[in-house]
């Protein structure tokens, strides 16, 4: 079991077991099995054939479950594509000591170029996104820090993961006034929107071709809708970002804050993840990367 970060839990399978036995007694005899982590917050188990059970490593995410079980089921009747809704909020116990959820198992494949059709998928992820932004507010609390809250929030974050980046990878004045054009761009002027603010091919689901689930609710929230266009700088090709940009239907002060949303998770992964995920780090320097040739 790798570890990602100096403070994570490590969850081993008789825990899990011994949760499932005393808290869920009717499927105390279904098979556990751990997946592969497709994120760095949460460690997955399949549970039986149709569930998944979502146990937070880090105290940093310690408080998704309990969000997510209130606001994840008012959200799912307003959406076309389904989302994981947990259906169970557990309690700590057995050494774990936050709460977990079981939600919903979606069949399905990480989207790759080679799997779907790039128009249809920029605008099928578009059109999810203009759709979350609609949903009523219904009194959910508003993000005032982190993403999809103010920009300023992360200023501190920014600037002391460009300081740390190595500087014959990453063009740290470069970074730095990608950030302070992002600063300055006008707010947005709306009211706060639901964003879900962490799009990437490990949180969509898809099956013949289609997205047919957006899972990884985490830091979703209401705020500023530009946060969901770090699907630009990511895995969606360059070929098709514009179309799925025109489709999202942002301002140009929203793509100019978006950039600035999507480096700050980019620019301290380069350098957090180096050693205990080179995947990532791979990943946060190809998003840097991509934003320092946008324009």
């Amino acid at each position: 079991m790798t570890r990602m970060h100096d403070d994570e839990v490590v969850i081993s399978d008789e825990t899990v077991r011994g949760l499932i036995e005393d808290q869920l007694p009717a499927h105390a005899s279904d098979p556990i099995v751990r997946l592969a982590p497709t994120g760095t917050d949460n460690q997955l188990f399949r549970l039986g054939e149709d569930l998944v059970i979502r146990m937070p490593r880090i105290p940093g995410a310690a408080s998704a479950p309990a969000w997510e079980h209130r606001w994840l089921p008012a959200l799912a009747p307003h959406l076309s594509i389904p989302i994981p809704a947990p259906l169970v909020l557990g309690r700590p116990g057995h050494g774990y000591p936050w709460a977990w959820t079981v939600v919903p198992w979606f069949d399905g494949q990480e989207p790759t170029p080679a799997s779907i059709d790039l128009d249809e998928w920029a605008v099928g992820l578009g059109s999810f996104v203009r759709e979350l932004r609609r949903v009523p507010a219904m009194n959910a609390p508003v993000k005032d820090e982190g993403r999809g809250g103010p920009l300023a929030s992360l200023d501190e974050w920014v600037r002391r993961w460009t300081a740390r980046v190595d500087p014959s990878v990453v063009d740290r004045q470069a970074v730095l006034a990608l950030w302070d054009d992002a600063l300055a761009a006008p707010a947005w002027p709306g009211e706060p929107v639901w964003f879900h603010g962490d799009l990437h091919e490990g949180n969509l689901v898809v099956r013949d071709g289609r997205l047919r689930a957006v899972i990884d609710w985490g830091v979703a929230g209401r705020g500023d809708p530009a946060v969901e266009l770090n699907v630009m700088w990511g895995f969606l090709p360059e070929s098709v970002a514009e179309l799925y940009r025109d489709t999202v239907g942002l301002d140009v002060a929203a793509y100019r804050r978006g950039r600035g949303h999507a480096l700050a998770p980019a620019i301290s992964g380069v350098t957090y993840y180096r050693d205990s995920a080179p995947h990532l780090s791979a990943l946060g320097l190809a998003a840097v990367q991509a934003l320092l040739a946008s324009s």
